[in-house]
């Protein structure tokens, strides 16, 4: 298991700063599902039934919400084409794509602390 930094902590002002960012950030992509679409869009376009089909679990309400609140955030672009039926199709935007170093880090660290349970869960057996 990869052993986390010991960096000192910031001096208060920093801190401060820096939770105001940290707070801002995630207002935007906090959640069970942004991160997650913002990730199936990055890899292709999607229309809203192959992303209700990728992320099980997740309602049609709750979709059209987080879509909405992507969109509006610039993180994704809602493309409209003039078929009939109309098709609507969703991909990320460039913006999207600063969040690739983020990802990274919370994928690395969320195998970490998978890792770090099941040890745990085995010397409690």
């Amino acid at each position: 298991m990869k052993t986390i930094m010991k960096d000192p902590f910031p001096a208060s002002e920093t801190c401060n700063a820096s939770l105001k960012n940290v707070l801002d950030a995630l207002s935007v992509i906090n959640g069970k599902w942004r991160l997650a679409l913002i990730l199936c869009l990055v890899q292709s376009s999607r229309r809203f039934n192959e992303l209700q089909q990728e992320l099980p679990g997740i309602s049609s309400r709750i979709l059209a919400k987080e879509l909405k609140d992507l969109e509006l955030n610039g993180f994704i672009k809602r493309i409209v084409y003039p078929t009939m039926p109309v098709t609507i199709v969703y991909e990320a935007t460039e913006y999207s794509r600063t969040l690739r170093k983020l990802t990274h880090e919370l994928s690395a660290w969320g195998g970490q602390h998978r890792e770090r349970i099941k040890q745990s869960m085995r010397r409690q057996s």
